[in-house]
């Protein structure tokens, strides 16, 4: 995974790099932000769960948040990831084992199980969560952060989503 096309690499020369510098070397990252989600999702739950999975990385790790954008007329926008976030999917038994994995391995993390599509708020989320032992939860989505090959392990079984 190497080339500059790949999800783990990022062409210097993109539209955030600095324009004089236009044929850099891609940037290759030593960590990876990976979301897990199960395959039998609808996708608008797929879509809900990957923001509100990646949304727990990025105020807990601060150090996977670029600095902010702005452009040519000098408008600022947030700062987002700054490296790129690989989707996989997996069966419910892949996100079981993914998620025991990261914990053994200690990576930061964050879940969504079955349970919240039917909270509306945060404080019932958290709740809905704290209910259930960590073995018996019902996952839908995982997020996990860390050095590649510990995220790869973490993933095993998973697929690349389409």
């Amino acid at each position: 995974m190497s080339s500059e096309n790949t999800p783990d690499t990022v062409s210097a020369g993109g539209p955030s790099a600095d324009p004089a510098t236009p044929d850099a070397a891609p940037v290759r990252f030593d960590t990876r932000i990976a979301v897990l989600l199960r395959d039998d999702l609808e996708t608008w739950q797929r879509l809900n769960v990957t923001a509100f999975l990646v949304s727990g990385l990025g105020s807990a790790v601060p150090e996977v948040v670029g600095e902010p954008y702005e452009d040519a007329d000098g408008t600022p926008y947030l700062p987002m990831f700054r490296q790129p976030v690989l989707v996989f999917e997996g069966s419910k038994e892949t996100l079981t084992a993914a998620h025991t994995r990261a914990l053994t391995r200690g990576l930061p993390r964050a879940l969504f199980t079955a349970d919240l599509f039917a909270t509306g708020n945060d404080r019932d989320n958290r709740a809905a969560v704290r209910a259930v032992p960590a073995a018996d939860l019902d996952l839908v989505g995982l997020a996990v952060y860390g050095p590649r090959h510990g995220v790869d392990k973490v993933l095993k079984g998973a697929r690349m989503h389409p």
